[in-house]
């Protein structure tokens, strides 16, 4: 691993520049690698053959504003959205058209994920709300969907690979985590239990894990309201009487942040494991003078109490970015094999091991928190990176920087 990607330059004759369609803010393969889409600043899609570096198609009005992030469903499906506060759905086969738009925001439109197995995509927005559609019952005039859950500062969402748990990451450092997630149902405040905002802890903290402490930023980014109280005593009396934990509990962490002990700090780009094993998050000091990438493991064990959450999280690894291109949210990723992590570093991207040899997280954990080691950095942009993405299925790597320009890396030998 470390000798393949010890290797990778950015592409002879590969530069793909999007020239007048503004910055590129999301990338996405598709599930087989054989297309790439390109989600825009100015309106606009672009989707590239990869391997061959040929512009296949450019969906030249794909929304009314900004495109923001862009998801498969399958080989063929895929779904965008907006700042337009839509989401659209797109055939791979025919492009012309879209399958249908969807409406249900009323604010920019961030993020979207997509469970497998139930066939329902989940799209979080600035409106503070994670909404529900389904896409089995999709027709022209769009699907049916529902609220699924609120809060304030909201900035991104992301489902487990398992859809086993929803993490929610907050402009104000909170992470919010839905355990034993169950996506039928709506999460109106008073239906789960909150739990006290608590920091997440380091090795050498966490005899010390169970216990609450106060939030490092003011404002709690959910609803606090005497009939949350009564709910939680009554899902506590049934948890007690089942010896599980309620479907949907809800977990508020603080998670710790080097060298930001005092400080309160914004997650911007939130990632998961390939295997589950952990997150990934890119944190910005509230002052806007820092950045760090930052990889929690998840604690599983028994809960602590029937109501606390079945898991923490655990700082590992970490390291410092490049304090450039401030208020844009650089989005980096995971390898498919979770093995390394590509991060946008001001003009470029640098690839991060959790050790020089490129091992798994497993066989690497750390006792206390310790630094990325960088496998490589590539720099081929002349305006700061604000996404990168892996390839599914082969040894490639895109990015996208402010001034819209697409590269691509590979082995050179």
């Amino acid at each position: 691993m470390t000798n393949l990607y010890g290797s990778i330059h950015p592409a002879d004759s590969v530069y793909l520049s999007t020239r007048t369609h503004g910055a590129v803010f999301n990338l996405e393969y598709s599930p087989d690698g054989s297309v790439l889409t390109v989600a825009c600043e100015q309106t606009e899609v672009l989707l590239f053959d990869p391997i061959s570096s040929k512009h296949i198609k450019t969906l030249s009005e794909a929304h009314e504003d900004c495109v923001n992030n862009i998801r498969f469903l399958d080989n063929r499906l895929f779904a965008t959205c907006s700042d337009d506060t839509t989401i659209a759905l797109w055939d791979l086969r025919k492009l012309n058209t879209k399958v249908c738009t969807l409406h249900g925001h009323t604010s920019w439109v961030k993020n979207i994920e997509y469970d497998t197995n139930t066939r329902l995509l989940v799209t979080s927005g600035f409106d503070g709300n994670v909404i529900i559609w389904d896409t089995n019952r999709c027709t022209e005039d769009g699907c049916p969907h529902k609220k699924f859950f609120h809060t304030r500062f909201l900035m991104r969402m992301r489902l487990t690979p398992d859809c086993s748990k929803m993490l929610i990451s907050t402009s104000s450092g909170y992470l919010l985590i839905l355990h034993d997630l169950d996506l039928t149902k709506s999460l109106e405040v008073g239906s789960y239990p909150i739990l006290r905002a608590r920091r997440t802890t380091s090795s050498s903290d966490l005899t010390t894990s169970s216990s609450s402490s106060g939030p490092r930023v003011s404002g709690s980014p959910c609803h606090h309201s005497d009939s949350n109280s009564s709910s939680e005593k009554h899902v506590s009396r049934a948890s007690q009487r089942e010896g599980v934990s309620p479907r949907n509990s809800l977990e508020v962490l603080t998670p710790e942040v080097p060298g930001e002990r005092d400080r309160g700090n914004c997650i911007t780009s939130l990632q998961l494991h390939p295997k589950g094993w952990a997150t990934l998050l890119r944190c910005s000091s509230n002052t806007d003078d820092q950045e760090w990438t930052c990889v929690y493991e998840f604690q599983e064990g028994a809960p602590v109490r029937p109501v606390s959450p079945r898991c923490s999280l655990r700082l590992t690894h970490y390291i410092e970015e490049a304090n450039v291109g401030r208020g844009y949210i650089k989005e980096l990723c995971f390898s498919p094999d979770g093995r390394m992590i590509s991060s946008p570093h001001g003009y470029g991207i640098r690839l991060l091991g959790f050790d020089k040899q490129c091992s798994e997280l497993i066989d690497c954990l750390p006792k206390e928190a310790s630094p990325l080691r960088v496998i490589r950095s590539l720099y081929s942009h002349n305006d700061v990176v604000l996404t990168t993405k892996f390839s599914p299925t082969h040894c490639q790597i895109a990015s996208g920087c402010l001034s819209g320009r697409v590269s691509l890396y590979q082995p050179k030998f």
